[in-house]
C-alpha cells in the first residue's frame, strides 16, 4: 500500500520544467499575433498620421464617407472641403481616408501613406504586407 501511495505522489508531481512547456506555446501565439496583427496595423495607423499632417490646401481627398473633394482651408482639428461649386463642408481632419492622388492623366484611388501607391501608377490596390502577398491581394 506504501509502494502505490509513493508512485502516486511522484507521478502526481509533474516532470521538472513542466512549467516553462506550458508558457512556450502561448509565448509563440503571441509573437505570431504580434508580427501578423497587431505591427502592420500600428504601421498603417503611422502612415494615416503622416499623410493628415501632410495636406495641405489645394489637395484633393476622400473622406471615409466616400465624399471626395479639395481642401480650401486648414485647421490642426478641422479643414473646409469644397465638394462641388460653392459648396464647403467642414470636416475633422481624422474623418479624411486619404489623398487623391492623379497619375497618367486618371485619378487614382486615395493613397495613405508612402507604403502605398496610387492605382494609376500600376499598383495591385489592395491589401498589402504578408497576408496580401500570402493571398494574392
Amino acid at each position: 500500500m506504501i509502494d502505490l501511495a509513493y508512485a502516486q505522489g511522484a507521478g502526481g508531481a509533474g516532470a521538472p520544467g513542466g512549467g516553462f512547456s506550458m508558457l512556450v506555446p502561448l509565448l509563440l501565439m503571441f509573437a505570431v499575433f504580434y508580427f501578423l496583427l497587431i505591427r502592420p496595423q500600428q504601421k498603417k495607423q503611422r502612415r494615416h498620421q503622416d499623410m493628415l499632417k501632410s495636406l495641405k490646401v489645394g489637395d484633393k481627398v476622400m473622406t471615409n464617407g466616400g465624399i471626395v473633394g479639395t481642401i480650401m482651408e486648414g485647421g490642426e482639428h478641422f479643414v473646409k472641403l469644397e465638394i462641388a461649386d460653392r459648396v464647403r463642408v467642414e470636416i475633422g481632419r481624422s474623418y479624411i481616408a486619404g489623398k487623391i492622388v492623379v497619375r497618367d492623366g486618371k485619378e487614382a484611388e486615395p493613397t495613405q501613406g508612402e507604403g502605398q501607391t496610387a492605382i494609376g501608377a500600376g499598383s495591385s490596390g489592395g491589401v498589402g504586407g504578408f497576408l496580401g502577398k500570402l493571398f494574392g491581394k
